[in-house]
């Protein structure tokens, strides 16, 4: 069946402001194969008709006959609004994914007549390429029809009438509108929330599901008693609905990365972009625009508002801090540690350290930090008192009470014992996933695994998913996969594993095991799990079920101090490392082994601190003293790089009370795992004298330092050397495989 030359694809009423106007529209999708293929002449004599000046269409189906047939569209468009008494009608027209596929939208004010309306412009364009016709009867006729529908209710978008905060971005949505609210509450203001998982009133969930669209913003402001309103706005509800509400007070963008890319006409960073602006250009004249200051496409977003800017920035020295500054607006970033608010005039404002403000994870998580950055400039914004800012900032967690699915950080002991630690995220896209695997490696302690199950809903591009397997291929040390069945979206389970599978491969990952559910991935790793791993768990469906299969096993949620020990962990310091420096920066003996014992009473059972104790009493003689605590610290699961100095240490205050074969054994443990550790040779020849095997303790060292040297000179003369070696001590034969 040939293709018909003209196509009303889509007739969508667009409620509230949206990617045309900051009113209700009408946007008609067109998809015109017969103008395309008019010959030029054709073409030429209809654009006379409509009264087209200086029209050039150009050759049959290239760019140049899209954008004359965009012209044409609007010229058309507009004559149809001034035949049914809409004056000088405002018109956008946008180019589609192919030179045949056009948008049209205008705005309107009754909602049947201005569906009726959207359908009539694909009539006119068929009855204009009818040749008889005149282009005049053409437009009259279905002006007429226009007529003669009904009005139709008028537009449902809400005028707020409490102060309104709109959140937007790819990442950090959730969150910073968790925290804004969180503010809120503290301040003691009445506050009602929307997000993709819910509304909320005073934290307490009124109704479950995806509510960051206008029915979201709807729910939100109809809480009777209600202070103030923050919306969650996510791009799918501003493209098929538009926006909620009709303004807002304070408006926030996260940032903009590849997600969601191909769906309803979006196929580029930029178009994302100009989806995420709309909420920024309904922000009130006296209002704030927050904006991310480290994104450019996002800070560019402030050449088309109306309101005051409000850059964030990770880098106090980012231009756009000044910028927004010198526009009169205000500026976020984090100073020698701390947040503070830069603006034009005073000193910067020091709000909180960022060690302080639970939801960084310690300073961890660079987008959690941006979004404490962003959470506190709307606030102010919105008028909330410093203090309740400062305040919420101290006392909003990444648990499951504040921020659920959100950096959800457990301790789950291990059956074959010790302790991991487990973080289930919302991770949902590249950038998502890097940050997760960002913070897993940062609490993992030194020498752990990071064990990540990985998955994604089905929506996202096939270049996306393997892109995905590559990062995790890359960040990770073992990968397992699941499918969430619920967020699939009519994508084939086993293709999005085969695309997962893709991008593991190029990193060198093989033979990458599946799972149908979200708990049995997790699951799957558990008995993998060393002391001191990390599970990283993107969690979209079954939060629920591991939370409690998390908690069924003996683990628990951690808290802000439990995370920052973590931190602290896995740099291979101590939360009290600056008390331990100051121990041995006393130069008494006896005050300084006074210092190291008062810190073991405070925190009775602490390896790393039971070692330093150990280590001042060594240092001043009291070998004997020091071998306990030694001992003691390695059995507390002291851990790396603090272990194998107090093996090293234990065996050298052996050696000195006379017990050189427990040296020689401990020594031999340590050089199993660090062969070329300078301390343990030297002090295993020591060891070996001590033992009446002089001519071995020489040979060994000889070796040593034959495989250490990177001395040219000395390399050549290594045959002579390692033969002399062996002419001191034979090395031992290996032993044989069936002995």
């Amino acid at each position: 069946m040939a293709e018909p030359p003209v196509r009303v694809d889509e007739v969508r009423v667009l409620d509230g402001p949206n990617l045309y106007f900051a009113r209700p529209a009408i946007k008609v999708s067109l998809h015109l194969p017969g103008y395309l293929d008019l010959r030029r002449t054709e073409a030429e004599a209809l654009a006379s008709r409509l009264g087209m000046r200086s029209a050039r269409p150009g050759k049959r189906g290239t760019a140049l006959r899209q954008r004359f047939v965009m012209r044409l569209l609007r010229t058309v468009t507009r004559r149809l609004g001034t035949e049914i008494g809409a004056g000088r009608l405002g018109v956008r027209v946008r180019a589609g994914r192919s030179a045949a596929d056009v948008v049209i939208a205008f705005p309107w004010v009754h909602r049947t007549r201005g569906r009726v309306a959207g359908e009539q412009i694909g009539a006119v364009l068929a009855g204009l390429l009818d040749a008889p016709l005149r282009a005049d009867e053409v437009i009259e006729a279905a002006a007429a029809v226009i007529l003669e529908a009904p009005d139709g209710p008028g537009p449902s978008v809400i005028t707020p009438t409490v102060p309104v905060a709109s959140v937007t971005g790819t990442n950090g949505k959730t969150t910073t509108t968790r925290l804004l609210a969180h503010m809120c509450m503290t301040a003691g203001l009445t506050t009602a929330w929307s997000s993709t998982d819910g509304v909320v009133v005073m934290g307490e969930t009124k109704e479950e599901g995806d509510f960051s669209g206008p029915a979201g913003a709807r729910a939100v402001l109809e809480t009777p008693g209600l202070d103030i309103g923050i919306l969650e706005t996510a791009r799918g509800g501003m493209l098929l609905k538009g926006m909620g509400v009709t303004t807002n007070d304070v408006s926030v963008v996260t940032n903009v990365s590849a997600d969601h890319l191909g769906l309803q006409g979006i196929d580029t960073l930029d178009q994302l972009a100009e989806v995420k602006a709309i909420v920024t250009t309904v922000t009130k004249p006296q209002g704030w625009v927050v904006l991310n200051g480290d994104d450019p496409r996002v800070w560019a977003m402030h050449f088309g508002i109306r309101a005051k800017p409000w850059a964030l920035s990770l880098d106090p020295g980012s231009p756009a801090l000044w910028e927004s500054i010198n526009a009169g607006g205000r500026g976020i970033t984090v100073l020698d540690g701390e947040i503070v608010v830069l603006s034009p005039n005073g000193d910067p404002d020091r709000l909180v350290r960022i060690v302080d403000v639970p939801m960084t994870m310690s300073g961890l998580s660079r987008n959690n930090i941006a979004n404490a950055l962003a959470g506190a400039a709307a606030a102010l914004g919105l008028g909330v008192p410093r203090s309740a800012v400062i305040e919420g900032l101290r006392t909003f967690a990444p648990d499951p009470e504040h921020n659920w699915g959100r950096l959800n950080t457990y301790t789950l002991p291990l059956e074959g014992g010790g302790r991991a630690t487990v973080i289930m995220d919302m991770a949902h896209n590249e950038a998502g996933l890097e940050s997760l695997l960002e913070v897993a490696r940062g609490l993992a302690a030194p020498g752990g695994a990071v064990r990540l199950s990985l998955g994604c809903a089905g929506d996202r591009a096939d270049e996306a998913v393997v892109s995905m397997g590559e990062i995790a291929g890359h960040g990770a040390d073992e990968v397992v996969l699941k499918i969430a069945e619920h967020y699939l979206r009519g994508r084939d389970p086993e293709a999005l594993l085969g695309l997962f599978r893709e991008g593991l491969a190029k990193v060198g990952v093989l033979d990458v095991p599946g799972y149908g559910t979200e708990l049995a991935s997790f699951r799957a790793l558990v008995p993998h799990t060393l002391d001191g791993d990390v599970i990283a768990l993107m969690c979209h469906a079954e939060r629920a079920e591991v939370d409690r299969w998390i908690r069924e096993h003996g683990g628990k949620v951690d808290d802000a101090r439990a995370i920052r020990r973590k931190v602290v962990s896995a740099r291979g310091e101590h939360e009290l490392e600056g008390e331990i420096a100051a121990v041995w920066a006393l130069d008494d003996e006896d005050a300084r082994i006074a210092a190291a014992q008062r810190l073991v009473d405070q925190h009775p059972g602490d390896p790393r601190l039971l070692h330093e104790l150990a280590g001042t009493k060594d240092s001043a003689g009291d070998e004997q003293g020091a071998i306990g605590l030694y001992e003691a610290a390695l059995a507390a699961g002291l851990k790396e790089p603090h272990r194998h100095r107090a093996q090293i240490q234990l065996a050298s205050s052996l050696r000195v009370v006379g017990r050189p074969e427990d040296a020689a054994a401990l020594i031999a443990r340590v050089l199993e795992s660090r062969p070329h550790n300078t301390a343990a040779l030297v002090l295993r020849a020591l060891v070996q004298a001590d033992l009446g095997q002089e001519r071995q303790a020489v040979a060994d060292l000889i070796r040593a330092t034959l495989e250490g040297t990177t001395d040219t000179e000395t390399q050549a003369y290594r045959r002579a050397l390692r033969a002399y070696a062996d002419e001191l001590a034979p090395v031992p034969p290996a032993p044989s495989a069936g002995g």
